[in-house]
């Protein structure tokens, strides 16, 4: 198997925080809006409860990691399972808020269309384990690096490949998110995150992206919606 490519939860080392930056920085210049990652924000926002609906369902068994990639925001958030105190209801706490960007086509699930599939989905390829920062992929295969002030980089530093997991919506036949190639993955051109930019997968920054990769296994639920509002604790 190719070492880049991860299936399962992968046992390595995560990078230090230095390192990382150290190699963020040596792309800078290709990617002038990086920035360091802002602190993790207070779980003051609710896991949406459909996407609990969708996974009783549909049978799925809810993952320790949900990511829930927030069209008309261009967001994507980290909610982690994490046991209850005594008198709380709540069991997925909020981790982190991403920027990102989706498809500049709009939201639709069918082949063709370079548009964002929604519905239930689940991380079913970790592509570009310990790869420099920056490295372009070409069929998920790693093909260089970005030079400096590149911005046409299509694919670059980290693959998340989705699988749907509604039949009929995302999955199966002309709608199915994994033969559509659906990835959340880094990208040339940073400055676009924050608004539709993307062919169909969702865009994260570099200094984003890595961390969530160490973080989340495979297997790790994705929920994408396209209006659907983070509701404030009750």
């Amino acid at each position: 198997m190719n070492p880049t490519v991860q299936r399962a939860k992968s046992g390595q080392t995560k990078p230090g925080r230095a390192r990382l930056r150290r190699a963020v920085n040596s792309v800078s210049e290709a990617s002038p809006c990086i920035e360091e990652i802002s602190p993790s924000p207070v779980g003051t926002l609710c896991l949406p409860d459909e996407v609990l609906n969708v996974c009783a369902r549909q049978g799925v068994e809810p993952t320790q990691f949900i990511l829930v990639v927030l069209i008309a925001r261009q967001q994507t958030a980290l909610f982690e399972w994490v046991p209850p105190s005594a008198g709380e209801v709540r069991n997925y706490v909020l981790q982190n808020l991403l920027q990102c960007s989706s498809s500049k086509f709009g939201v639709g699930e069918q082949e063709g269309s370079n548009r964002t599939p929604r519905g239930l989905h689940r991380i079913v390829e970790k592509i570009g384990a310990g790869l420099p920062v920056g490295t372009v992929f070409r069929g998920r295969k790693p093909v260089g690096l970005m030079a400096p002030g590149e911005t046409a980089a299509a694919i670059t530093t980290r693959i998340l490949w989705l699988e749907g997991l509604e039949p009929g919506l995302n999955r199966c036949g002309s709608v199915d998110s994994h033969a559509r190639y659906i990835y959340i993955h880094g990208t040339g051109d940073e400055t676009a995150l924050g608004r539709p930019d993307s062919h169909g997968c969702i865009h994260l920054a570099a200094v984003d992206l890595i961390p969530l990769f160490e973080k989340v296994p495979s297997g790790t639920l994705v929920w994408i919606s396209e209006n659907q509002p983070l509701a404030a604790d009750r």
